[in-house]
């Protein structure tokens, strides 16, 4: 009989209704296709893209960041932590059993105040071990829903998790681009350095020899400076930009390894897709859906607390005064019992807890659109800089070759007698600073390139993983690649001095 009402029980848990509303995906308006498209985009937004730079430093600063970035071993420890909270509440479904003993003796005289007689004194002493059980039937879900909140709440520590790596990723390829752009006009600043350096000092001479007047001379000498003051610059964001990619490798500030220079490198090819992707694919997404998915299983929760409490409780074990008696029939002892508790009056404590639910339900949910809102805003950002950077540079280049003509044709009229030299110092000046700009928008071309991998999420998140767990088998030699231009900007700067 006590087995048919423990499976009476059983069923009733199992199949018992659940409080609170289910969750359903709300409905996304999503645009039909981007604002821009290229004709090149083709689908790579699951294949490790980084690599199609061709770069194998780059490829290795990825993998020891994935390794070693403080951010990314905090956010793993997070899904650890709530992967142990799951386990916790989880648990409750279950019964709860414990067990328990007791060992002792006491002597009682006339003095321990019991209204003994004069002289008397007793050992008493008992010995008892016990199983005890508990367990809370979850007729109306609680326990079911707050498992269902804890669930959604491991899986989004995990999307947080893959969001760091994407936004480590990305970071450390754009760090990278970046300082090698710095690395092409600190090359640029040198070379214009040396070149004017070496142009004052003939006009110098020409001056002593009293060729041409001191202004010409004032001139070059300025323009010499002014190239000359660009170094500091460029090796100030250096060094800055060398420090914060070496926090998100995890290690102190330090140099950074070069690779292949940032004309070498390789734009990688447009990701293609659907806006209604990105709900599978971004992980700031799916974490905010299993936010609304935490939040809406809450509601349960708060609203299972206006239905009675069930449960039930159990001992059995043996007591005797006597230790060899301990486990004899005559010492067995048991107890039941099934507790009921139902609130009568909370003075709406249940209803207010259940109306903050509901809040944060409401909250969960409208981040979750605007999380989509802006996924959607970041691609159509980084598809119009990806196309119409590439116009700006394709024009920046076509204006650097005309400027090279120009500032040749300008020494050599200079040189003929035709003109005098400001005409070149105007040239140069003007090349000086496009070659410049030039450099720059290529560094943005790759950071947009890089920005739409990011806004468009993706399988590579995956991929990332693989490669940092297969980087162990890197050269010593792309380790030990030392900084570009060191001992050409050594040099340099001695000759300056």
């Amino acid at each position: 009989m006590s087995k048919l009402i423990a499976l009476a029980l059983l069923s009733l848990v199992m199949t018992g209704c659940m409080i609170g509303p289910d969750y359903k995906r709300p409905v996304v308006e999503t645009p039909q296709a981007w604002r821009l498209t290229d004709r090149e985009a083709r689908e790579t937004a699951n294949t490790a893209w980084w690599q199609q730079f061709g770069d194998p430093v780059l490829d290795n600063l990825i993998a020891s960041a994935i390794k070693e970035n403080k951010d990314l071993l905090v956010a793993t420890a997070r899904v650890d932590q709530y992967a142990a909270q799951y386990g916790v509440v989880r648990a409750d479904l279950y019964p709860q059993i414990g067990a328990g003993a007791q060992f002792g003796q006491q002597q009682i005289t006339e003095r321990s105040g019991n209204n003994l007689p004069s002289g008397y004194h007793t050992v008493t002493g008992g010995q008892q071990a016990v199983l005890n059980a508990s367990w809370e039937i979850d007729i109306w879900g609680r326990i079911r829903r707050s498992s269902e909140a804890a669930r959604a709440g491991l899986l989004a520590s995990e999307e947080g998790r893959r969001g760091v790596i994407l936004s480590l990723v990305s970071s450390v390829a754009v760090s990278y681009v970046n300082l090698r752009d710095l690395d092409k006009q600190l090359e640029i600043s040198s070379r214009t350095a040396e070149s004017r350096k070496g142009s004052y000092e003939l006009l110098k001479l020409r001056f002593e020899a009293g060729i041409i007047n001191e202004m010409e001379l004032a001139q070059s000498k300025s323009e010499y400076e002014q190239a000359l003051a660009t170094i500091p610059q460029v090796l100030k964001s250096i060094a800055q930009q060398e420090n914060g990619l070496s926090l998100l490798l995890g290690r102190n500030p330090g140099p950074i390894p070069r690779g292949k220079s940032i004309d070498d490198l390789k734009l990688p090819a447009v990701p293609v897709g659907l806006p209604s992707d990105l709900l599978e694919r971004r992980p700031d997404i799916k974490l905010a859906e299993q936010n609304l998915i935490a939040a809406n299983a809450q509601i349960g929760v708060a609203k299972a607390a206006y239905y009675p409490s069930i449960s039930l409780t159990g001992l059995l074990g043996s007591s005797s005064s006597e230790f060899s008696d301990l486990f004899t029939g005559p010492a067995k002892i048991w107890q039941y019992s099934a507790p009921i508790t139902l609130p009568i009056f909370t003075a709406g404590k249940i209803s207010s807890q259940v109306k903050v639910s509901e809040a944060l339900q409401q909250q969960a949910l409208y981040s979750y659109q605007q999380a989509i809102q802006t996924a959607f805003q970041e691609v159509n950002d980084s598809l119009a800089a990806q196309s119409l950077t590439r116009q700006q540079l394709d024009s920046q280049r076509r204006r650097v070759e005309a400027l090279r003509l120009y500032a040749d044709l300008a020494r050599l009229r200079y040189d003929s007698g035709y003109s005098s030299y400001i005409e070149v110092l105007d040239a140069e000046r003007s090349l000086f600073d496009v070659e410049l700009a030039y450099v720059q928008s290529q560094g943005v071309l790759f950071q947009a390139a890089i920005n739409l991998y990011k806004a468009m999420g993706g399988g590579w998140i995956a991929e990332a993983e693989r490669a940092a767990a297969q980087g162990d088998a890197v050269t010593a030699a792309v380790a030990e690649t030392p900084r570009p231009c060191a001992d050409e900007l050594e040099r340099f700067c001695t000759d300056v001095k």
